[in-house]
C-alpha cells in the first residue's frame, strides 16, 4: 500500500448509492445490511467523511446506480442475480422514497452526480471518468455501498483507469461480516492503493479551508 496523499485540486470523495433503500430505516435493503452497518457504525463515518472532504475543498461527487423503472431488465439476454433481484424487488424505483437520496448526502452544489450506472460499476457506461478526468482528478476515496460489489468494481474500475484508489473500510456495508472480510482482507489488497478506516482518512486530508465572510461597507 502507498502512503496515503490527498492532493486537494486531485481528490474525489466517490459516494456510491447514497439512496434511501440503501441507508435508512425503511429501505427495501437496509434491513440485509443493518447487522454490519451498526457493527462499523456507519451512518456516522458516512457523515463524518463527507463532512470532511466538503471542509477540506475536495470534490464530491454522487455515484447512483439506476433507478428502476418499469420494463428495466425485462428481455435482457444476460441480466445478472442483482438485477435480477431488483426487477423483482423494484429497488431505488425512480419516483419512490426508496430511490431518493438519503437527506443526509444529498448533492450540494459544486457536486458532480453521474449518470447512472446499470450494473456494478459506477465507471462502466457512465460519464464518471470523463467528468473526473476534465477537473484533474488523480485520486478517489471510494465510500458507500455495497462493499462487495458496486464499492469493489467502481474501485477496480479506477484502478484500471489509473486513480489511485482508496476504500474505508467502515464507511461501506455488506450483508455479512463475511463478505466485509472478503472485501478489504482479500480482494481489495490486490487493486487498492490503501484500505483505511474512517478517522485515517480524515487525518490525511489537506487542512479545511478557510471560510470566507462577506465584508460589510
Amino acid at each position: 500500500m502507498s502512503e496515503m496523499n490527498y492532493p486537494r485540486e486531485r481528490t474525489a470523495l466517490l459516494f456510491v448509492d447514497p439512496y434511501n433503500d440503501f441507508l435508512a430505516e425503511g429501505g427495501k435493503i437496509f434491513p440485509r445490511v443493518k447487522a454490519v452497518a451498526e457493527a462499523v457504525n456507519l451512518l456516522d463515518n458516512l457523515r463524518r467523511i463527507n463532512k470532511a472532504v466538503r471542509a477540506a475543498g475536495i470534490q464530491v461527487a454522487i455515484v447512483p446506480h439506476r433507478r428502476w423503472e418499469p420494463g428495466d431488465y425485462e428481455n435482457w439476454d444476460h441480466p445478472n442475480p442483482t438485477q435480477l433481484a431488483i426487477m423483482k424487488r423494484h429497488s431505488f424505483a425512480r419516483g419512490e422514497w426508496g430511490g431518493e437520496w438519503h437527506p443526509d448526502f444529498a448533492p450540494q452544489p459544486g457536486d458532480i452526480v453521474a449518470h447512472e450506472h446499470w450494473s456494478q460499476s459506477g465507471f462502466a457506461n457512465t460519464d464518471l471518468d470523463m467528468i473526473l478526468k476534465q477537473k484533474g482528478i488523480t485520486h478517489v476515496i471510494i465510500v458507500g455501498l455495497l462493499a462487495n460489489t458496486c464499492i469493489e468494481s467502481t474501485a477496480r474500475f479506477a484502478m484500471e483507469l489509473g486513480y489511485h484508489v482508496t476504500l474505508v473500510r467502515d464507511a461501506t456495508a455488506a450483508f455479512s461480516a463475511e463478505l466485509m472480510h472478503a472485501a478489504h482482507e482479500l480482494n481489495g489488497p490486490t487493486f487498492a492503493h490503501a484500505i483505511r478506516t474512517t478517522a485515517e482518512v480524515v487525518a490525511a486530508l489537506p487542512a479545511p479551508q478557510p471560510v470566507s465572510t462577506p465584508q460589510l461597507n
